[in-house]
């Protein structure tokens, strides 16, 4: 965890950066001056030399796509490996920062310098902001020294960045690692194709929560929409509607197909064991793969960062029930 000493701010958009337009706040180019004027204002303030990069338009990350993932992806790696910068700080909005400090966590696997993102409640400059306390509070950490991987930083809080989740939509320590069991076994060796150097493309995913009433009709809708994987957040610890032959087909008939079926549980500090009950073990048998304790964000990111690498769809089974990063396991 060396201190860093030539760090790439790499800038999004989201409401950090957010001016106030004719239609309410809108994010707005031209961030790099504020900060400067910002770090001026104070010097006392420890922050390791840095230079200023933003991906053009800026973004409100309610509009947050894959493209997005990966043009972040595109530009982290080419500052590490081109431009020798040993750390990474990406300005973020809140509402999708969890999905993408996941999505990056399985996109940069193995990179060798940490990548902290964050953002704010409330835009820079706005009375009583956090934008400030957030942004100097990750340059603070980083100048100290991160460990190197995904990190999500956030109201004093180095956070993992697959285990991270937005649980308050107002205050302003609205994230936190989510208490969720992690008994994953660890994936021994990172395959090449997994590796943050290689490239990665779009991916069509599906989620689908379980509710009472569900049925393979509207399954099977999901299902036909050309999705390469779904994620089934399912009740307690595996169980669905085990007794519905016709959902199960339709899972089956997915499954055959070559859709990656994978489940998480829907209970916040929930984790899959398809074994502790007979309506768990029959969706297991359906082909679904377990994804432990992940969280929502983790286990989407962590099937873009699969098949985003062009492994077939038995490898995503195996590999996604294996912890990559931290995900799965302490």
């Amino acid at each position: 965890m060396s201190p860093s000493h030539n760090l790439l701010v790499l800038y999004t958009g989201g409401t950090i950066g957010m001016q106030m337009s004719a239609a309410g706040l809108a994010p707005a180019s031209g961030f790099e001056a504020r900060l400067r004027a910002e770090q001026a204002a104070h010097p006392e303030r420890p922050v390791p030399a840095w230079r200023f990069q933003e991906l053009s338009p800026p973004i409100d990350s309610a509009n947050m796509r894959q493209a997005n993932w990966l043009a972040m992806r595109d530009a982290i790696v080419a500052a590490v490996d081109e431009q020798g910068v040993d750390a990474v700080l990406l300005l973020h909005g809140t509402d999708t920062l969890a999905y993408s400090a996941a999505a990056l966590s399985f996109l940069l696997l193995g990179i060798q310098v940490p990548v902290v993102l964050t953002g704010s409640m409330l835009p820079a400059g706005s009375p009583d902001s956090d934008a400030w306390p957030n942004l100097f509070g990750a340059l603070e950490r980083l100048s100290a020294g991160v460990a190197p991987g995904v990190h999500l930083y956030f109201a004093g809080k180095l956070l993992h960045g697959a285990r991270a989740g937005k649980l308050n939509s107002e205050a302003f320590d609205a994230f936190a690692e989510l208490p969720r069991p992690r008994h994953g076994q660890r994936l021994d060796g990172l395959p090449a194709a997994l590796h943050y150097r290689m490239p990665r493309r779009e991916v069509s995913l599906a989620v689908q929560p379980l509710f009472p009433g569900l049925c393979a009709e509207q399954l099977r809708a999901v299902l036909t929409g050309g999705a390469e994987a779904l994620l089934l957040e399912c009740y307690g610890s595996g169980t669905g509607p085990a007794e519905d032959a016709e959902f199960l087909a339709a899972l089956r008939e997915a499954h055959e197909r070559g859709v990656v079926l994978a489940a998480i549980s829907q209970c916040p500090q929930g984790h899959m064991d398809f074994g502790v009950y007979a309506a768990g073990s029959a969706l297991a048998g359906a082909g679904l793969v377990s994804g432990g304790g992940m969280t929502r964000e983790a286990a989407l990111g962590k099937l873009f960062g699969l098949l985003g690498a062009g492994l077939p769809p038995a490898e995503v089974e195996r590999l996604f029930g294996l912890d990559l990063c931290g995900e799965l396991a302490d």
